[in-house]
């Protein structure tokens, strides 16, 4: 008997770094990540963020916006000057400036909390 492959359960491995502040919320969106076979780092500010960005190479940046130190906005920002890097904003808000906002910053992707796993696995598959 042939084994047939689905293209679409076939995910291609992504390096990833996530920036959350929130404990729980990091390791859950890590495991969840690395259980579909991506390869995740996380980071909890936007100082640490920026560390881990430098010591390794990554296809997407998953950026919470509210961080302790500075708005994930400012990390992305400052990522688009030293590396391509495409972004996932997290924020808590749909607004029209906010999304705007995201956008200008580099952003290519906004999602709300509470994060909408599926919608996020859709977004990375691209």
């Amino acid at each position: 008997m042939q084994g047939t492959t689905d293209s679409s359960l076939e995910t291609r491995a992504l390096r990833l770094l996530l920036v959350e502040d929130h404990d729980d919320t990091r390791r859950f969106t890590a495991m969840l990540l690395e259980r579909s076979g991506h390869l995740v780092t996380t980071a909890e500010s936007v100082e640490s963020g920026l560390r881990a960005a430098d010591a390794g190479e990554f296809d997407w940046l998953i950026c919470d916006l509210g961080l302790p130190d500075a708005s994930g906005l400012v990390l992305m920002r400052e990522l688009k000057t030293r590396k391509a890097m495409k972004g996932i904003a997290v924020t808590g808000s749909d607004d029209a400036d906010d999304i705007r906002d995201c956008r200008e910053a580099g952003f290519t992707e906004h999602l709300i909390k509470p994060l909408d796993f599926d919608r996020l696995e859709q977004i990375l598959a691209v």
